[in-house]
């Protein structure tokens, strides 16, 4: 088999988690298939080639350091054409699946989504796939070259993180002369609250029931001086504002303690909050997803257990 290439994501100049989680996951399975693993730069992150380590090298294929779908996806598409890679990782993000089904579909190419784990095996990669919200696994076994579409949070970003001198290759790659233009980066209104800078999280799920509910939690928060989150659902229902949503299309928090009353742990949310020092759950479901992360869980109803404490800290 051959080499493994990375699409690198980068916003603002820095390179982005789901960046070094595929490149730690994408060397261990290079090195078992007798591959290398080669990152794959936009722009002008081919200066910070360094904080790449894991990679065997670097292909800094020019263009704009703003993100332009259509362009990217014909600078990916002229470069696998010509490298010829046995695997393609792209993250499970707007930037991933906008370059990973294009290029798939073009170059007639296996696409497999919500890849939560991937393997090298004889002529080819087993991937397994998350559905359902973390529910339901699905494995798929391929021979030949493949797009895999990672999910954020699969992998450890750590083994990624990796800082070194890997070789850097320029490729005239062809952007193409699409009808997309990058006019402006617009960033979500900070709300009342900036909770990526909590060291204390009281994060709400859809297992509250309803929104007069949610003042539990508030008083939860309030005796233990957090800040209140919530998930996703929580945020479209108009319950809560999307200043407060954690996960992938909301925030990335680090708090020394994370409690997570009612929240399944779909990928998506655990994306954002996977890296709290301390993460408690609470949900009655023994099958939660969010057990897989939480350093310590209770299988009991969360209004009975919240009751509690606020009267003991209180």
């Amino acid at each position: 088999m051959g080499d493994v290439f990375v699409i690198t994501e980068h916003l603002k100049g820095e390179f982005q988690d789901i960046t070094f989680e595929m490149l730690g996951k994408a060397k261990k399975i290079a090195t078992a298939s007798d591959g290398q693993c080669v990152a794959v730069a936009f722009g002008s992150m081919n200066e910070k080639a360094g904080e790449l380590g894991a990679a065997d090298s670097v292909i800094s294929i020019g263009g704009n350091d703003d993100y332009n779908p259509e362009s990217y996806a014909a600078a990916v598409q002229s470069l696998v054409i010509a490298k010829s890679p046995s695997l393609i990782l792209v993250g499970s993000t707007s930037m991933g699946m906008d370059i990973g089904n294009t290029v798939a579909t073009a170059l007639d190419m296996p696409n497999i989504s919500y890849c939560s784990d991937i393997s090298a095996g004889s002529g080819g990669f087993s991937y397994t796939s998350s559905m359902y919200g973390g529910k339901m696994n699905t494995v798929t076994n391929v021979d030949g070259p493949a797009v895999a579409m990672v999910l954020a949070g699969a992998f450890n970003a750590d083994a990624g993180r990796v800082t070194g001198s890997p070789t850097v290759e320029d490729f005239s790659a062809d952007f193409g002369a699409g009808k997309v233009r990058f006019k402006q980066l617009i960033e979500p209104e900070s709300g009342d609250v900036d909770i990526t800078q909590s060291d204390i999280l009281v994060a709400v799920g859809r297992g509250i029931g309803n929104k007069d509910d949610i003042e539990l939690a508030e008083e939860l928060a309030e005796v233990l001086d957090a800040d209140l989150a919530c998930s996703r659902p929580l945020v479209d229902a108009g319950w809560m504002p999307k200043a407060r949503q954690v996960g992938k299309s909301g925030l990335k928090v680090k708090p020394k303690v994370y409690i997570a009353l009612g929240i399944s742990g779909a990928p998506e949310h655990i994306e954002g909050m996977k890296n709290s020092s301390t993460i408690i759950a609470i949900n009655t479901d023994k099958n939660a997803p969010i057990f897989d992360v939480a350093h310590y869980g209770m299988t009991e109803d969360l209004f009975d257990i919240v009751e509690e404490l606020v009267e003991e800290l209180e």
